[in-house]
């Protein structure tokens, strides 16, 4: 519900600006832009065609610029950062927390990014290089290293001081972390427990060291995980020894699980989740090229498999008619299994220890799925054909290519996986290609052996 409310916002705003920018008003443009926040903005910058996004863009208060080249796909920043001289660039990002700097700084210009360097302080600069240290897609990469920190041996009294002498707190915040004297991580205190205490309360009585640490090589798919199993708002990040070396909040971990989502819903039709929705019509041909060649490869193994039964179509015509059923129906069940499986593997669900009870599962779904469709088909074949031997046939197959699609749905992904691929992104392919070879195979060979004299 809450989605659509958002699609249906998206879309009027989106109606508003258009009408407003054909009308050459931008007066009104300014105003609805910069009364949405810098996610609201860069969303609607993507639905709008260049010509359009380039006036929006230069109409985007200053201050802003840097939140919303955060919260835009690749493609588009790389646009947006084009319309801006390097001074601009080095004025929008210079404010952002390190975390989101990190994740612009490598789609800079190498003289922005030196500017950028020169404009921070030596704290700041040394944060920033410490989290490029390490890999993408892991906590380290996530974590903002700005976290207040205190000692366990301290008082409320003392905390609350340091608190007000430092002025201000990191967004997100709702948990001062506890240290020890080479900072190590021992444990959280609440913000709440702060407020509501008394002065004199030593800090080492209200630790909460249930909370694990997350390693900093984690990946970040597993640290999305752990945030949405234990409801966390902010977790510490430590090294191999322990020591504490930042924090990665929800904020951080909702994009991540956006971006997954995305990629899985792009992934299955060979698309990247980053391409710009009005991306150069040259660029998007080649990247789609790609996919489409391996499909057209795949579509000749299945065209050869029929081009094997061609006496057989000739001597009975409803064959041709009826075999898109048995492939078709192949895909579909297959697709299911695959969407389950897919999931299953980006959630860490699916592993080695558990494939072959899915397996048998998926094969017993399948078996009574071929079963009651193979009756239903059979006796539609038979009411408009007349031929029993037919019904009894494309019965058989059904049920067979279903047992195909469900082992390919349950073996293609984890096979790709195992190899180093991923699941998303290739496992649709190799799926239609068994369903429609098995399923022109055992259609048509079904039919040979069975019907043809």
């Amino acid at each position: 519900m809450a989605e659509s409310v958002r699609h249906e916002k998206t879309a009027r705003q989106l109606r508003l600006l258009s009408d407003a920018l054909d009308s050459g008003r931008l007066g009104p443009v300014r105003r609805l832009v910069n009364t949405l926040s810098p996610a609201e903005i860069g969303n609607l910058l993507e639905s709008l065609p260049p010509a359009k996004r380039t006036v929006v863009w230069g109409l985007v208060d200053a201050e802003d610029d840097g939140e919303v080249l955060v919260h835009v796909g690749d493609e588009v920043r790389e646009s947006l950062l084009a319309e801006m001289d390097p001074d601009e660039i080095v004025a929008a990002v210079e404010d952002l927390d390190i975390d989101d700097l990190a994740d612009l700084v490598e789609d800079l210009p190498d003289a922005v990014i030196e500017q950028v360097l020169l404009s921070m302080d030596r704290e700041n600069r040394e944060r920033l290089e410490q989290v490029l240290s390490y890999p993408e897609d892991t906590a380290g990469r996530l974590m903002n290293p700005d976290v207040v920190t205190v000692r366990a041996d301290t008082t409320i009294e003392v905390v609350l001081r340091y608190l007000r002498l430092r002025g201000e707190l990191p967004e997100h915040t709702d948990h001062l972390y506890v240290v020890s004297r080479r900072h190590q991580y021992l444990g959280r205190i609440a913000l709440s427990d702060l407020l509501t205490r008394e002065p004199s309360t030593p800090v080492n009585r209200l630790v909460d060291d249930e909370q694990p640490a997350i390693y900093v090589g984690e990946t970040a798919a597993e640290v999305a995980r752990r945030f949405s199993d234990y409801d966390w708002l902010s977790a510490p990040v430590v090294d191999e020894n322990n020591i504490l070396l930042g924090r990665i909040t929800i904020d951080d971990v909702v994009d991540i699980i956006r971006e997954q989502a995305e990629h899985q819903a792009l992934s299955a039709a060979g698309l990247d989740e980053d391409e710009d929705l009005f991306s150069p019509v040259w660029r998007a041909m080649r990247r789609r090229l790609i996919w489409l060649s391996v499909n057209l490869a795949t579509a000749f193994l299945a065209a050869s498999v029929v081009g094997q039964f061609d006496a057989t179509i000739d001597q009975l015509v409803q064959l041709a008619v009826l075999m898109p059923i048995v492939a078709g129906m192949g895909g579909n069940a297959g697709t299911q299994v695959l969407a389950l499986m897919v999931r299953g593997l980006a959630l860490g669900q699916v592993s080695a220890s558990n494939v072959r009870v899915l397996l048998w599962k998926e094969m017993r779904v399948a078996l009574l799925n071929g079963l009651a469709l193979g009756a239903v088909l059979g006796v539609v074949v038979l009411l408009w054909f007349k031929m029993t031997g037919l019904a009894i046939v494309i019965a058989i197959a059904l049920t067979l290519n279903l047992l195909f699609a469900a082992s390919a749905g349950v073996l293609v992904p984890i096979t790709l996986r195992r190899l180093g691929f991923d699941p998303a992104l290739a496992s649709g392919i190799f799926l239609t290609t068994v369903t429609d070879v098995m399923g022109f195979f055992t259609f048509l060979g079904l039919a040979t052996v069975v019907l043809v004299r």
